[in-house]
């Protein structure tokens, strides 16, 4: 190996022609995504329906990016990605997201540091309970 070999970083090459699901953020190929969003959208609503109804979301849509004329692949992942973050919700402890199915998993194992904490988490229930 030559001397400039050894000095060259490596970087591993972008993976080029992926594109992000709006839905869960996970990349794809051109053609498995045509197949993946709609399982993925009918798996997100049935685990939408199991969910608490305080806990339920809207449908996520796909973004203007995705289905305008021309195309620019990047700005469609980042719309695509920005979608799929925004079905986040985060925990009333710690304040990391998760998707609704995974919090309710999470919040068993998450205790309040606070009293704070655990005092805004009971007025949020209350809150839901009275709009419900």
């Amino acid at each position: 190996m030559s001397q400039s070999q050894l000095k060259r970083p490596v970087i591993p090459p972008r993976r080029p022609g992926f594109k992000v699901c709006y839905i869960c953020g996970r990349e794809f190929g051109s053609q498995s995504l045509d197949i993946h969003e709609p399982k993925c959208l009918e798996k997100w609503h049935i685990e939408n329906e199991k969910l608490p109804k305080h806990l339920r979301r809207p449908a996520p849509s796909k973004p203007q990016a995705l289905t305008g004329g021309s195309y620019d692949i990047n700005a469609a992942n980042e719309s695509a990605y920005q979608s799929a973050q925004a079905q986040l919700m985060p925990c009333h402890n710690c304040g990391r997201s998760f998707l609704p199915d995974s919090l309710s998993v999470h919040q068993r194992s998450c205790k309040p540091k606070d009293n704070a904490a655990k005092l805004q988490r009971c007025l949020d229930s209350l809150v839901t309970y009275i709009l419900d």
